[in-house]
């Protein structure tokens, strides 16, 4: 059963933390982008909503675990016109048929699932031939002193920030799942300790 922290506390942070302007600046680059059927694995508060454009996205169907997130993303801003479902689930075990969706957009997700490459070979199974999946997320640094640092605190940031890793391969896990990255960017959040501020953005297709 949930804590006390884990249900009231934890998501009022989660949305906080994750709605800080170096965040959205990485949600308005690669939301925008999706088009078709969209689904975004780990919807969370819904920060990514606002920045769908209707025009290309005919339709955004959100998963997440957590109640009082999906409660939060039902509320949150979204252009007019953007039809948007939000469903119960986890992107280990994807309650949809087989190449459903155009696009898959991931952010910030990944770092705190059970099993990532669980999350991707759903991710690739539900995509279309020739969809496109998008991601940005946080991680491993390839920094030996930063990830010497990240392996010191991830057991309590694990226990504060519910379940998320700060050593979890990024870019590497994704071609590992079979997925072609066209476009990728790495780089640190500006302002953010490095530990904590790795970051790996992509666009990337089935190969």
């Amino acid at each position: 059963m949930a804590s006390w922290y884990d249900r009231y506390i934890l998501p009022k942070l989660l949305c906080c933390a994750c709605g800080a302007p170096a965040f959205r600046e990485r949600r308005a680059e690669l939301a925008p982008r999706a088009s078709g059927e969209v689904l975004e694995l780990g919807i969370g508060g819904g920060l990514n909503l606002a920045f769908y454009d209707p025009a290309r996205a005919t339709r955004v169907t959100g998963v997440d675990p957590s109640a009082a997130l999906r409660t939060i993303a039902e509320n949150a801003p979204r252009p007019d016109g953007l039809k948007v479902e939000i469903l119960p689930g986890e992107a280990e075990a994807l309650p949809f048929a087989d190449a459903r969706f155009d696009t898959v957009l991931c952010t910030f997700t990944l770092c705190s699932v059970r099993s990532p490459a669980a999350v991707l070979a759903e991710t690739r199974r539900v995509l279309r031939p020739g969809g496109t999946f998008l991601f940005c997320e946080h991680g491993l640094s390839p920094d030996a002193g930063v990830s010497r640092w990240q392996r010191r605190i991830e057991p309590l940031w694990k226990r504060l920030a519910g379940g998320c890793h700060l050593t979890r391969p990024v870019t590497a896990a994704v071609e590992a799942a079979g997925f072609r990255v066209d476009e990728g960017r790495r780089f640190y959040f500006d302002k953010a300790p490095r530990p904590m501020g790795w970051c790996e953005q992509g666009v990337a297709r089935a190969g």
